[in-house]
């Protein structure tokens, strides 16, 4: 009777076990790999539509003597300048990186910065500074704030540049919408579109009727 040699039984079982271990290490690796393009590619915000609704609702709640048609379109464009930091993917800069997508362009600091210049332009127009640079400021860090409460992605960097990390609100109730544009034809725009009516453009309308009562309101004590 030939009985097997334990060293061969061991020396397979280390072979067997080290095997195993690669392959799990690489499916894990894999997995991460996978988990890393999805965030970079995930929906990473509300939709391009959704931005702009702020600045109109307030626009159109005061109505064109306070807030003029040029200084409307220097909003609407201020609502939606941050997300031109997709171009970082290109780019090769990571997600997570300053520069990166949600970094320093969805900060507050931009936001003001934006308004500062765009504000004084304005004085160009006969339009006053501070109602000008109130709105731009408004226009602006409401797409970092709105960004805030979606819940896909990475945070964002609120504070940039005295802090690169990145924040969200205490409740992400916002569906995110896709970067690219032909993930958004799907079924998933639809709830992506409810989320971002219940969530943005419902409060946004109700800001504009509030604005316009109040406007109306002071027609009439005038009159």
């Amino acid at each position: 009777m030939v009985f097997p040699d334990p060293l061969l039984n061991i020396k397979g079982s280390a072979l067997f076990m080290t095997f195993i271990r690669q392959h799990f290490l690489f499916i894990m690796k894999e997995s991460c790999n996978r988990k890393i393009y999805e965030i970079e590619n995930e929906v990473t915000m509300p939709t391009v539509f959704t931005h702009p609704v702020v600045p109109i609702a307030i626009g159109a709640g005061f109505g064109k003597k306070i807030i003029a048609y040029p200084l409307l379109m220097a909003g609407i464009f201020a609502s939606v300048l941050p997300d031109l930091d997709v171009v970082a993917f290109k780019m090769g800069i990571p997600y997570a990186a300053a520069f990166g997508h949600r970094g320093f362009s969805h900060s507050l600091m931009l936001a003001f910065l934006f308004a500062l210049v765009c504000s004084a332009g304005f004085r160009y127009f006969k339009i006053p500074l501070l109602p000008s640079f109130l709105f731009l400021f408004v226009s602006g860090a409401s797409h970092g704030l709105l960004d805030t409460l979606t819940n896909g992605g990475l945070g964002i960097a609120l504070l940039w540049p005295f802090s690169d990390e990145r924040y969200f609100a205490p409740v992400q109730v916002i569906q995110v919408s896709p970067i690219n544009p032909a993930r958004f034809f799907s079924k998933r725009a639809v709830n992506v579109l409810l989320s971002e009516g219940r969530w943005v453009w419902l409060p946004c309308f109700i800001l504009f009727l509030s604005l316009l009562l109040l406007r109306w309101g002071n027609r009439l004590r005038k009159d």
